[in-house]
């Protein structure tokens, strides 16, 4: 009996470390996609987060996507979009665990 009980005490130890590991990994991807969003709220303009917010309020049952809007040929989007791009690539750190 007493080896049964080592022998589960030993997998749930190894579950534990598995799934601490886990929840660390996990945390720090909700970190950097929290600075990400928080990048690109600050590049966005207002009417696209006003249009981002009414598509968040839409009823629970609903599962249809939110409408995308046609690509403008506007002479200020291609910057705007450029610096996001920049923004974004400053963001992306390695993926460095330490044990």
């Amino acid at each position: 009996m007493d080896l049964v009980k080592s022998h589960l005490m030993y997998a749930v130890r190894e579950e534990v470390e598995v799934l601490k590991e886990q929840i660390k990994e996990l945390y720090e991807r909700n970190s950097q996609l929290e600075r990400e969003n928080a990048v690109l709220k600050s590049l966005a303009n207002t009417d696209q987060l006003t249009q981002l917010s009414s598509t968040q309020i839409s009823p629970a049952g609903s599962t249809s996507p939110p409408q995308q809007q046609p690509p403008t040929n506007n002479a200020n989007s291609k910057p705007h979009l450029e610096g996001a791009a920049q923004a974004l690539s400053l963001l992306q750190q390695p993926n460095v665990t330490s044990a």
